[in-house]
């Protein structure tokens, strides 16, 4: 019988992964902490922590399990996965090589050379830990002009029949119940304390081990506080089923000073990573509506974020790359400001958000939408340091996460793929979804000058500098109109705040 070698990446960490099915007592599977991987961008060091000390406790239980291991620790890993594979082919003499295709394009391209270059049989199977496949994905955007979430949403829906009444239409009569999900956070509204996670010798080492070598590395190593296991990690979604998932609906897109989590699952780095399946949280999720222990927008709007965008970033990110990191339709060309790997600013939405950031490796949507991203949005920053910030900073994020969201949700930049309008808002917004701008030294209510809120009047120099291409969109035609309105002294002081501003943000005085 033919000897296999099983190789697993850094986020299949499942047991029912596709590259272990039928495996063998003879085979091994191998697990690499692969140097290349860790430091192609300035990961997070909570990203790597995370990420190292999951793998390990995987590979501990693929043992516990009967299944022979070779894991290559860091120290001892070669530069890439190429190089890592290479020498384990060299140490077993497989007769085949079988793995899961990567889930990032620039290291799927790299297993479809291993055949050739090791000058052995690699199988490639496909991830079906998605709902929808690539190929179902290019059918649904074929012929179609805009790709929008809620119709491949809708298909989802369909598909796995969550949320489905007897009849085959949504329950409840509606397919997005995101209207009521739109809530601020009153000042009496309790949030939930976070269960605690036991820090055991596997992740102390790990620890230390990024601590010494990724020193330079952005953000906050310590307190780690976040599950590792495949136990941990179920037992946290049991936890944000019963004790954040009643109010996330209504509050998910609310922000408050010193309370980054709030109802939001935090479970996207588990899903992402393996430990947790999609249709798990979304099955456990359905039972509780279900039962009469959750409210229906709540659920719905915990499952539209797993099976509509989750599985539609990733559809759009396969059907656009190559390409696609390197769009930017809007010509925006500034460079990020020192106070990304800071946070240190007086504009204190987004110094809370960054800072949050920094800390935990984490920001829930709205801070990584509708503050940072609508920052870098207002400001013109070129999208690819943008996509590079999110991928190192988000313990969440990889190539298939990231770039879509940052490309077409945030900036825009594919000109109207993802979004029907860019993502631009003024301080009012941020003003009415979080307690942020009370303790701000710029004024909210200010619209113009030296102390007004600049998200104010950088509003509306991006409606100005892109009157052109945005003016017949359908959806900012009122805008447009105000616009055209305003006199030209209010279109002037525009233009003079936003030139002051930028020039104080070159020198790093914002």
């Amino acid at each position: 019988m033919a000897r296999t070698l099983r190789f697993i990446l850094g986020d299949q960490l499942s047991e029912d992964i596709s590259c272990l099915r039928g495996i063998e007592p003879d085979d091994i599977v191998l697990m690499c902490e692969v140097g290349e991987e860790a430091t192609y961008v300035r990961h997070h060091k909570k990203k790597i922590a995370f990420l190292f000390s999951a793998m390990r406790h995987f590979a501990e239980e693929l043992g516990d399990a009967g299944h022979t291991l070779d894991y290559v620790r860091f120290e001892a890993c070669a530069g890439s996965f190429s190089d890592a594979l290479r020498d384990a082919v060299q140490r077993h003499e497989p007769d085949r090589i079988v793995v899961t295709e990567a889930s990032e394009w620039r290291v799927l391209e790299m297993q479809k050379t291993w055949a050739e270059t090791l000058d052995i049989e690699v199988e490639i199977r496909p991830d079906d830990r998605f709902i929808a496949t690539k190929e179902e994905f290019a059918d649904w955007a074929k012929d179609r002009k805009e790709l929008r979430m809620e119709f491949f949403y809708r298909e989802m829906r369909r598909k796995t029949g969550y949320l489905m009444d007897a009849n085959g239409g949504p329950e409840g009569g509606q397919w997005n119940y995101d209207k009521d999900n739109r809530d601020p956070l009153p000042d009496d509204v309790e949030v939930p304390k976070r269960p605690d996670f036991s820090v055991d010798k596997i992740t102390t080492d790990v620890i230390d081990l990024v601590a010494k070598r990724f020193a330079d590395h952005p953000g906050e190593l310590e307190p780690f506080n976040y599950p590792v296991t495949r136990r941990q990690a179920t037992y946290y979604l049991n936890w944000f089923i019963e004790e954040a998932l009643p109010a996330f609906g209504s509050f998910q897109d609310a922000m408050k000073q010193g309370e980054p989590l709030l109802f939001h699952s935090h479970l996207s780095a588990l899903i992402n990573c393996g430990l947790l399946d999609p249709a798990e949280c979304c099955e456990k999720a359905e039972a509780a509506w279900r039962e009469g222990d959750v409210p229906l927008n709540a659920t719905e709007g915990f499952i539209r974020q797993i099976i509509g965008w989750r599985e539609y970033v990733r559809g759009v990110y396969w059907l656009k790359m190559p390409d696609y990191r390197d769009a930017n339709a809007l010509g925006a060309e500034r460079d990020l400001p020192a106070f990304f790997w800071t946070g240190e600013t007086q504009m204190n939405c987004l110094r809370q958000s960054i800072t949050e950031t920094l800390q935990n490796a984490y920001a829930h949507h709205i801070q990584r939408l509708m503050v940072i991203g609508n920052f870098a949005l207002l400001a013109g920053f070129e999208p690819k340091q943008v996509q590079d910030w999110y991928l190192e900073i988000y313990h969440d994020a990889y190539d298939w996460v990231e770039m879509p969201n940052v490309v077409g949700m945030i900036l825009h930049a594919d000109g109207g793929v993802v979004a029907s309008k860019p993502y631009a808002a003024s301080g009012a917004y941020i003003n009415r979804m979080s307690d942020y701008c009370g303790s701000c030294r710029y004024a909210v209510t200010k619209k113009n000058g030296p102390k007004a809120c600049p998200f104010n009047y950088l509003y509306w120099n991006f409606l100005i500098e892109n009157r052109d291409r945005f003016r017949d969109n359908h959806r900012l035609g009122m805008i447009y109109r105000t616009l055209d309105r305003m006199g030209n002294g209010k279109v002037d002081a525009v233009r003079e705040d936003s030139d002051r501003f930028f020039r104080a943000l070159s020198r790093g005085e914002v």
